[in-house]
């Protein structure tokens, strides 16, 4: 989750956007069939094309469902995903949120959504500046590697917004490119009427549900091993951490008001302090995120997002 300028990762889906079903087709295809992806019956038992078969693989990659290197489901990825798992169709938004915090943090292999969710907070922009952008992010750290193709980073720019925004029902757009993304509900990046720039705006988020606030929060800690956050550091990447604020898009007094409920979903774990005048979030109780995530799964009623 903490970006790394000596492993970075760019264009590996294959110029196609994050589909509907791709997550729960593959990861339960791959329970059922170790090694689905490198067989050569998987496009047959995935029903995609072999380019297809590779871009599901690396979503699922991306998104920290499977482990980049055994090829294996994590353990997070079994709770969710499975037959039998807390949602394996994604049929509850919080999936979504939750999908969205580990693709978003996940600098190693979806380093351009990182970099556009942590660093880059141009309210609105057109798709080039977003490209230009991008390339000037690569220029200045890559320095001792090989760049990444400048066609590969126009992919990759071009890909986020069309993953996140609602498509717009052009009739001369093809089927199968008009399909949003799951993460079109989330409404983190929208079209402007005419559709020549986009928006990505901090503002209230009330549909974040707040078990998956508290896992992206256990993320943090556990990322810097402390006991402690300065409030603002959940709101503002530094130090080449991701930040809460920053992935969810979130105004400061929305991000406050979100960590106050944290501290009374789960009593005695998360507490809030002013500590020489900088209010600060404590870890009173470690804990394990998938607390979290199990909490707001089997108490979906008690988890009203704020």
């Amino acid at each position: 989750m903490i970006f790394n300028p000596d492993k970075m990762a760019f264009g590996r889906h294959e110029t196609f956007a994050l589909r509907y079903g791709w997550l729960s087709k593959g990861f339960q295809a791959m329970e059922e069939k170790k090694g689905i992806f490198e067989s050569d019956d998987a496009t047959v038992r995935l029903g995609v094309g072999k380019n297809m078969v590779i871009a599901i693989k690396y979503w699922l990659r991306a998104c920290q469902m499977i482990d980049p290197v055994e090829n294996i489901p994590t353990d997070l990825g079994g709770e969710l995903l499975s037959i039998d798992g807390f949602d394996p169709y994604l049929e509850d938004e919080a999936t979504i949120w939750l999908l969205h915090w580990l693709l978003a943090t996940n600098a190693e292999l979806a380093t351009s959504w990182f970099w556009f969710f942590n660093r880059f907070h141009k309210p609105e922009f057109t798709g080039q500046e977003l490209g230009t952008a991008l390339t000037d992010f690569v220029n200045d750290k890559v320095v001792n590697k090989k760049k990444p193709a400048a066609a590969t980073l126009s992919n990759d720019a071009s890909l986020i917004p069309r993953m996140y925004t609602q498509s717009t029902g052009n009739g001369r757009t093809p089927i199968e490119d008009a399909l949003d993304s799951p993460f079109s509900l989330l409404k983190l990046v929208t079209q402007s009427a005419g559709g020549r720039s986009y928006q990505s705006r901090p503002m209230a988020r009330p549909d974040l549900p707040i078990g998956i606030l508290g896992y992206a929060v256990c993320g943090m800690f556990d990322m810097r091993k402390t006991r402690s956050i300065p409030i603002e550091d959940f709101m503002y990447s530094k130090d080449n951490y991701p930040a809460i604020g920053s992935v969810f898009r979130l105004t400061e007094s929305d991000l406050v008001t979100k960590l106050e409920k944290l501290v009374d979903y789960i009593p005695g774990i998360f507490d809030i302090r002013d500590t020489a005048g900088q209010h600060q979030l404590f870890l009173s109780e470690s804990t394990d995120a998938m607390t979290f995530i199990v909490e707001h799964y089997n108490n979906r009623s008690k988890d009203i997002a704020a």
